[in-house]
């Protein structure tokens, strides 16, 4: 850490200032990774509880009530409301208006697992809300360090050819400093972002095979309830 202190120090204005956006990158980089996975860790505890609770329930499944935010939760009321629009309708137009009890049929089933494959895509757009944070990092920390590497070369080649020795100016040192430290932070910013960002896309992508396994438990309790057998 004093070695990167004592660069910034013999840098000139620029190079300070591509040191000030690297430390900036790196804050901005952990914050981000700390705050999500904690967001997302929270999503899939309360999702886990609401997912145990349904189940304990699913004898009454569009009775449930629930004011939870959690992705499950969500999914659910979606799937609740739509289904509940759908069973009023088919009562509305049923022939025997002495039968009270509502069905689905296969096609009102094909549009509630339509609908609720919207609501899962809108649950993963969510849980991945602000990622493109981490995928720029990754891109733009390599390129800072880069642009520090090269302006500090260039600032040691224009020493020398104002025939200054490496050994007794300071501008010389300060430039190789720059060219060599930016590298390091660049990559030092750059490497834990983008195992960062690859953890990421893999926790959503296993959560929203979780949320498709929900969703699959909706629609088979749901058909059970209220599909309408053949008789013939």
């Amino acid at each position: 850490m004093g070695t990167f202190f004592q660069s910034y120090t013999q840098a000139d204005f620029f190079g300070k200032l591509i040191f000030f956006v690297l430390f900036l990158l790196s804050s901005l980089c952990w914050v981000f990774l700390i705050q999500k996975i904690i967001t997302v860790k929270r999503m899939k505890r309360e999702s886990k509880k609401f997912q145990h609770f349904a189940k304990m329930h699913k004898e009454k499944l569009l009775n449930l009530t629930t004011h939870s935010r959690a992705p499950f939760a969500l999914l659910y009321q979606a799937f609740k409301e739509k289904a509940l629009q759908i069973l009023e309708k088919n009562h509305y137009f049923t022939l025997n208006k002495e039968d009270h009890q509502n069905y689905l049929s296969h096609a009102d089933m094909e549009f509630l697992a339509s609908h609720i494959h919207i609501a899962i895509v809108k649950q993963r757009g969510n849980v991945e809300k602000n990622l493109f944070i981490l995928a720029t990092i990754v891109t733009l920390a390599p390129f800072l360090g880069l642009l520090g590497t090269v302006w500090g070369i260039l600032i040691t080649f224009g020493e020398l050819q104002m025939g200054h020795s490496i050994s007794s100016s300071s501008v010389i040192l300060g430039g190789l400093s720059t060219a060599l430290t930016t590298t390091v932070l660049g990559l030092l910013i750059a490497i834990p972002a983008l195992i960062s960002y690859s953890y990421l896309k893999n926790l959503s992508r296993y959560f929203t095979m979780e949320m498709q396994g929900f969703s699959h438990f909706l629609l088979s309790t749901i058909e059970l309830q209220y599909r309408k057998a053949d008789i013939s």
